[in-house]
């Protein structure tokens, strides 16, 4: 029986974590975290973890989107070795407009790229009350995203930190690791020898990734028990479209789509107005909700804003997943892991 290889995973958000998950029962794991086991400013963490390849096709390449919709497909398998259950949802996306709005409708429709088995559904009022019942009235006109869901990226950092534990991984808490670009084999991290070494510290490794940026995202994560949602809903608007998310227990997540800067201060006045305005807009039970969060941070993203997987001797890194960290997550990380370890 062959030895199980020594590898060190650097980075326990998203990536660290799915890493992880398909490594453990295939090697000996050590996981090294700047922060605590939470890693609460992480992406991964303030994400509302919607899994939208065909919405998200109007800002990415043909070929992400696609990968995206084979990635969504491994999430079932990896969350079924959970010992809590993660809210997993697959019931599609919900995109609407105020009929001041129409125009922006039409332009996001237009830009959807096509999706190999998968459209979107043109809906009008009767078709949006079918949907979601708690809408009608308000909405006139939309899109019905059907290949689209999302999961509840809290419940899965808790679960899976539980799960890896149980499982026999060393975990090495606030642990700033720094890699040399000219890495030894054996690697050796914090005086330990590694056969292999996963990179998945998102923006901590900007040090040494000169073309790597912080992308801003803003959401607000409430308590609405007066607000009835099955599904995400979008809002298209020329100022401020936003996203909103279920989440179980009537908690919801409201974000916008992305700002293009690399500060990482709290949540601004101006944001928190207009994401909570506009959530009022989709439904008025927001008015009474109660604000658990407002958080603000920064996504990892290359120039190109495409997921990248590099290999320098017996390390790999992986990085850039953008605004698609939920979706491509798995289907990167097992691309990446073929590079030697799988």
């Amino acid at each position: 029986m062959m030895n199980k290889p020594k590898v060190a995973i650097l980075g326990f958000g998203l990536l660290g974590r799915v890493t992880a998950l398909m490594l453990h029962d295939k090697a000996h794991l050590n996981v090294y975290e700047a922060s605590d086991e939470h890693a609460s400013n992480s992406a991964g963490a303030l994400a509302a973890a919607m899994l939208a390849p065909l919405a998200e096709s109007v800002i990415c390449e043909a070929d992400l989107a696609q990968l995206g919709l084979q990635s969504m497909a491994m999430w079932p398998s990896l969350l079924a070795k959970l010992p809590d259950p993660v809210f997993f949802q697959q019931a599609g996306t919900l995109v609407v407009a105020h009929t001041q709005d129409k125009g922006d409708l039409n332009s996001f429709s237009q830009r959807l790229k096509p999706l190999e088995g998968h459209t979107a559904y043109t809906v009008g009022s009767a078709q949006i009350h079918d949907l979601e019942p708690e809408l009608e009235g308000r909405f006139h006109q939309g899109l019905y995203l059907s290949c689209e869901g999302q999961l509840d990226n809290l419940a899965f950092y808790r679960s899976s930190f539980a799960y890896l534990q149980n499982s026999d991984v060393q975990f090495n808490f606030n642990h700033q690791i720094e890699l040399s670009t000219t890495p030894s084999e054996p690697v050796l991290i914090d005086g330990h020898q590694f056969d292999w070494v996963i990179d998945c510290r998102g923006l901590g490794a900007q040090t040494e990734s000169s073309d790597l940026r912080g992308v801003r995202g803003e959401v607000a994560r409430v308590y609405a028990p007066e607000v009835e949602l099955n599904r995400p809903v979008r809002l298209m608007h020329p100022r401020y479209p936003i996203y909103i998310a279920p989440k179980p227990n009537h908690e919801f997540v409201i974000g916008a789509t992305e700002i293009e800067s690399q500060d990482n201060g709290p949540i601004t006045v101006r944001s928190t107005l207009e994401l909570l305005s506009a959530a009022y807009t989709v439904h008025s039970g927001f008015a009474e909700a109660r604000v658990m969060a407002m958080n603000a941070g920064l996504r990892p993203a290359f120039s190109d804003n495409r997921p990248r997987v590099e290999r320098n001797g017996n390390v790999i890194r992986i990085n850039g997943l953008y605004r698609h960290g939920y979706l491509l997550a798995p289907a990167v990380v097992s691309e990446a892991l073929s590079k030697g370890l799988l």
